[in-house]
């Protein structure tokens, strides 16, 4: 049976009396470890299962079973392969819905809807993707919606992110992928500080009557895995519009680009040629590093980059001249919600891996910060290039430190050096070990498996 535990906290606050009294006495402690060798003797050799045990965040709603089958039908379809991951499909789907329904309040798919996708986001009649036909309605009737999709409220801030998030805390189980049925839920609120007043957009553009919206994706890269769920959740939205009418009267028109990483100029090559074709906004990237190397020429053009995975929290205040959105929260919270999970397993001591990017420290330090104030000792902190070809100095920093918890803030590379501290005794079976939505996903099972 599928767990269905939701726990609601306030990220930036944490509630660090509840978490310092789940740290645990100093016996507790002694007891865990006694059972942790034990266990490890008996599993650690265990082909095929080495993973089990690691648990990450993601920020996830529990999707209903009617929307990851609608979503899969369309997919396969089109000649894909069924997906098992759905990482950010559901904000994918939503992001392009915002827009739409921005669109028709402001009658334009130029710049000036960009004023209109917060105010579609909260403070009106509450419609959704089931009611889509009365949320168009209303829209055009001059009234307020308050959207609802399916990867939650979508209540944004001023700024344009997220005011409260749903995360799931997966786990790993055997055959190296997750469990499903280990899966729980856990919401999130941005503190009162981050209920910005509206940023409106400082950039004239007009529209032709036709919404056109450019793909920004990673078909290639380091975060290729999530290529096909965000791809996934893109087109099918597309296609529930164009089934539905379209947006200002006509069909919504799309051209897929590949966001590739920041170790190419694949993203600026997509954008160029994006805003050649005149889109009116830009779904993506999904990596944060990546987003910043294209956010000034894409915003600068008057085209509205609306980011389903964007985390960083240097996007919250970034100068996008009011056309820059997300619906993944920023990493303050995820943050917040990861240090709870490692503090309430009981851990006393950890250590933070984490790759350098904009992403990757900003992360690592709000992790650093909850858990210190956790009363959890930080044995070390590495950021790492994500580009080494070798692991072994870092995994070997880690051994020293013999923390308690790990923790792997990581894309793609995180399957090697999984691999290398499995092969020095500091794997899940041996540690207790964390991800997070850059890498918790079955495609972490599959390249570990791979030798990735």
């Amino acid at each position: 049976m599928k767990k269905n535990t939701v726990r609601r906290f306030g990220a930036l606050v944490v509630g660090l009396s509840l978490l310092a009294g789940a740290c645990g006495s100093d016996d507790d402690a002694a007891t865990e470890e006694t059972v942790t060798e034990e266990t490890t003797a008996e599993v650690v050799d265990e082909a095929g299962s080495e993973l089990s045990g690691m648990k990450g965040t993601t920020p996830l709603v529990e999707l209903t079973p009617e929307f990851k089958d609608a979503v899969n039908a369309f997919w396969t379809g089109k000649g894909n392969e069924a997906l098992t991951d759905f990482n950010y499909t559901a904000e994918s789907f939503d992001a392009v819905l915002l827009i739409a329904l921005a669109a028709e309040a402001a009658g334009t798919d130029g710049s000036a809807l960009a004023d209109q996708i917060v105010a579609v986001s909260k403070e009106g009649t509450k419609c959704s993707p089931a009611t889509w036909a009365d949320c168009i309605a209303a829209v055009k009737a001059g009234e307020d919606v308050d959207f609802d999709g399916f990867s939650g409220p979508n209540t944004m801030n001023g700024n344009g992110e997220p005011l409260e998030a749903s995360y799931g805390i997966l786990q790993f189980g055997a055959g190296n992928r997750l469990d499903d049925s280990l899966t729980t839920y856990q919401l999130a609120n941005a503190p009162e500080s981050a209920v910005l007043p509206l940023a409106k957009t400082g950039v004239a553009r007009k529209g032709d009557g036709v919404l056109k919206i450019g793909g920004l994706l990673p078909e290639t890269g380091n975060l290729a895995f999530l290529g096909a769920p965000m791809i996934a959740g893109v087109e099918y939205a597309i296609d529930v519009l164009n089934q539905n009418g379209g947006v200002l009267g006509k069909p919504v028109e799309y051209s897929a680009g590949d966001s590739g990483d920041t170790s190419t100029d694949t993203a600026s090559v997509t954008v160029d040629r994006l805003l050649k074709e005149g889109v009116d906004a830009i779904i993506g990237a999904a990596s944060s590093g990546v987003s910043l190397t294209v956010i000034d020429k894409i915003t600068a053009a008057g085209v509205i980059q609306f980011s389903p995975a964007n985390t960083s929290p240097k996007l919250t205040d970034y100068a996008d001249n009011g056309l820059f959105f997300r619906n993944a929260p920023p990493d303050d919270l995820q943050g917040a919600v990861l240090a709870e999970v490692i503090v309430a397993d009981g851990n006393q001591s950890a250590y933070i891996l984490a790759l350098d990017d904009a992403y990757g420290t900003g992360l690592a330090n709000v992790v650093e910060q909850v858990l210190t104030a956790a009363g959890v000792e930080i044995k070390g902190k590495k950021i790492y290039d994500p580009k080494a070809t070798t692991f072994d100095a870092e995994v070997g920093e880690v051994v020293a430190a013999n923390p308690d918890a790990i923790v792997l803030i990581t894309f793609d590379e995180g399957s090697r050096i999984l691999r290398t501290m499995v092969e020095n005794g500091v794997g899940p079976r041996a540690k207790k070990v964390y991800g997070v939505d850059g890498n918790i996903g079955n495609a972490l099972g599959e390249n570990f498996d791979a030798g990735k």
